[in-house]
């Protein structure tokens, strides 16, 4: 092993910019680079850019007449007029959106093969997990699926059981779709309920192709879920089915717009809670998988407040030198927050919530609550599936 960790990082990645009225702003992957920077944490891991992915590895899951298109809009944004998914409000056509799309994909593409081969234990790409992209179009501000080409890619490479977490608060549909027939990659889902989010997919009934039943799992989260209920359904359900599945590779996306404080969705997540979730999949990454971990970004709309301060996070656990919940924010990093944005940054890296008090699954069940009611749908629906209890 010839290094812990590596962080996959191009500049060039602040170029995914759907313009400025559009809520994915890229500020929040410079100032989260830049508070990686603040507490010292990329001199504890090797910075790693790697090449965009090509034209093959695209293919991996993305079908060749999207990709033309992609490569058509990126040339003359003026021509794309919905098809495919290309010059929509969510996803409008720029100048160069195929090129940075692709090097994105290349840095998880790049995370995939640095793990797989041994060349670190764990790899981050927060500029990544653009898990809506399907196979044959773009999707909620989502152009390539970086999330899905890094899973194809390990298969390639002959991995034959990888484990896909998903704690963004949409679905993650698109990494769904590009493996809903293969049962080598188990995918799990909790995001709000599809009843009041985008993409309105995500059903407990969504349980995987004939050929590969039990490998899609879904849990749909009540909105208004806080912390106490969002870790506990994560505990409910992801440690029984790794456990089974023995992943070979842990690949888990961290959206951080699960927060009280995003704009467009309604759990009521904490920042401490999204540490703990972080902590959670690093541990399992060990315990089920030899250690292999490959952590993305994803959603996350708060761009001052939350996204780096989660992101930040995130690197720190992958690094071994987690950030203390209560570590007080520098000041340099907040007055380049100024600069920037004209809004005034966070203080310290916690929300005042640490530690997070949850109950088991195992403490009981309560038939009244909207949260065990959703954790219990999605166990029924797949754990005796997978020869577990319900």
């Amino acid at each position: 092993m010839s290094g812990r960790a590596q962080l996959m990082w191009d500049e060039a990645v602040t170029g995914y910019d759907f313009g400025p009225d559009h809520p994915m702003d890229p500020v929040r992957l410079a100032l989260t680079r830049k508070l990686v920077a603040a507490f010292g944490l990329d001199r504890e891991m090797e910075v790693v850019a790697a090449k965009p992915a090509g034209e093959s590895t695209l293919r991996l899951v993305h079908r060749e007449d999207y990709i033309d298109a992609v490569k058509a809009a990126s040339a003359d944004p003026a021509r794309a007029l919905g098809a495919y998914g290309l010059g929509t409000v969510d996803d409008p056509a720029f100048a160069g959106m195929h090129e940075v799309s692709a090097l994105i994909a290349g840095q998880s593409v790049g995370a995939a093969e640095a793990v797989w081969r041994g060349d670190a234990e764990h790899a981050v790409n927060f500029a990544g997990g653009l898990h809506h992209a399907m196979p044959g179009g773009a999707s909620g501000f989502c152009i390539y699926n970086d999330a899905a080409l890094a899973i194809a890619r390990l298969l390639e490479l002959g991995a034959e059981r990888v484990a896909y977490v998903d704690v963004d608060v949409h679905h993650g549909d698109g990494v769904q779709a590009a493996f809903w027939e293969d049962p080598r990659v188990l995918t799990i889902s909790l995001h709000e309920h599809p009843r009041t989010l985008f993409p309105q997919t995500g059903w407990p009934q969504e349980t995987g192709a004939d050929c590969a039943e039990g490998s899609a799992v879904n849990v749909g989260l009540p909105a208004g879920t806080g912390d106490a209920g969002w870790v506990r359904a994560f505990h409910a359900v992801v440690p029984e089915l790794l456990a089974e599945f023995r992943p070979q590779v842990l690949v888990s996306q961290h959206g951080a717009d699960t927060h009280f404080e995003d704009p467009l969705a309604h759990l009521a997540v904490s920042l401490d809670a999204q540490r703990a979730v972080q902590v959670a999949c690093h541990e399992l990454a060990h315990e089920y998988a030899g250690g292999k971990w490959i952590a993305l970004g994803g959603g996350g709309y708060a761009v001052v407040d939350v996204v780096p301060r989660s992101w930040t996070h995130l690197v720190g656990i992958a690094a071994g030198r987690p950030v203390a919940p209560e570590a007080v924010i520098p000041e340099p990093w907040r007055q380049e927050v100024f600069a920037r944005t004209r809004q005034l940054g966070p203080q310290r890296m916690t929300d005042g919530r640490w530690p997070v008090n949850w109950a088991s699954w195992e403490s009981g069940y309560d038939p009244a609550d909207r949260l065990d009611q959703a954790v219990r749908a999605t166990r029924q629906a797949v754990f005796p599936l997978r020869g577990l209890l319900p």
